[in-house]
Order: C-alpha cells, then structure tokens, then sequence
C-alpha cells in the first residue's frame, strides 16, 4: 500500500544532483500524522517543488548554453524545475479538497526531461489506495 506524502517529504530529480523537500501550502488544511498532506496539485514550481541542486541534462537551455560555452564539455547549471502537469496518477480513493492525495508512488515530469518522485513519504503510518 502506497503512502501519504506530506509536507517535507524528500525528493529527487533524474537529471538533479541534490534531492529536495516538498513544500505544502495550507490551502489543503488537511493532516497526515500531524503534518500537512499534499495533494497531486501540490506542483508548482518554487512554491512546493524547490530546486535539485544543480541540473544535469542538455535539454536544459541554460545547461545546453554552459556546455556550448565549455567546447562541449558537459556543464550542470542550477536547477530550476519547470513542472506544467500535475503528479501522476495520485490516489484513485482518497481525496483531499476534491484533489487525489498524492502518494510516494506518484510521478512528475519536468519539462527538461527529468523524472521527479518521492524518496521518502515524510511520514510512514498513513496510508492511500
């Protein structure tokens, strides 16, 4: 059974070098064990998606800039990540505020190809569907 991610929670970019922490807004107002649940819509880049350090993909145009700069040789620049989706596929059963919860099997994609997911829920004794 998957988990409920809550405020916090770690998590970690494909093309990141540096995990980083889920920030929940208290719009949802909504408690896993005590700390704010998020939901699939807790998206948003530099409101609950804070940076991974430093990126590492060519897709990335600053990334893509640096290396041109450096004859090539591969220059990570900092992340900022570019999320226009919401986390996918949330939870089928439980919902909070009319969203789906957002639990630590769930996925986001940057726009510059990477892969966000959870490492670690923040919390281990709520459960979702």
């Amino acid at each position: 059974m998957a988990q409920q991610v809550v405020m916090g929670a770690q998590l970690m970019c494909s093309f990141g070098v540096a995990p980083s922490a889920l920030v929940v807004t208290p719009e949802n107002v909504t408690n896993a064990n005590k700390v704010p649940a998020a939901t699939i819509m807790d998206n948003v880049p530099m409101k609950n998606i804070m940076p991974f350090g430093m990126c590492t993909t060519l897709s990335n145009p600053q990334v893509a800039a640096a290396t041109s700069a450096a004859l090539g040789v591969l220059t990570p620049q900092p992340c900022i990540p570019v999320t226009s989706a919401p986390w996918a596929p949330g939870s089928p059963t439980v919902m909070i505020k009319n969203k789906p919860a957002l639990n630590n099997t769930c996925k986001l994609m940057c726009n510059w190809g990477g892969v966000i997911s959870v490492v670690n829920a923040g919390q281990a004794t709520v459960n979702t569907a």
